[in-house]
């Protein structure tokens, strides 16, 4: 289960539709029961956000062979 949270498209997919959700949770709730809602969704949000910053894709490192041969 643990690669599959990992894994990129449902990394985005957690960050943007708890993003959506946490947006939304004031005009469909009220109360505290609203705030929560937005609180907790954007915490999940969040969350998914750092780890898709954290494992982005590094551009590839140039050798010094690559770099003589062009």
């Amino acid at each position: 289960m643990k690669p599959l949270l990992a894994s990129r498209p449902v990394l985005w997919f957690l960050f943007l539709f708890n993003l959506v959700v946490a947006a939304a949770a004031p005009f469909v709730a009220d109360g505290a029961q609203a705030v929560l809602t937005a609180v907790g969704m954007g915490v999940v949000s969040m969350g998914a956000g750092v780890s898709l910053f954290r494992t982005r894709r590094k551009p590839a490192r140039r050798t010094r062979a690559a770099v003589r041969r062009t």
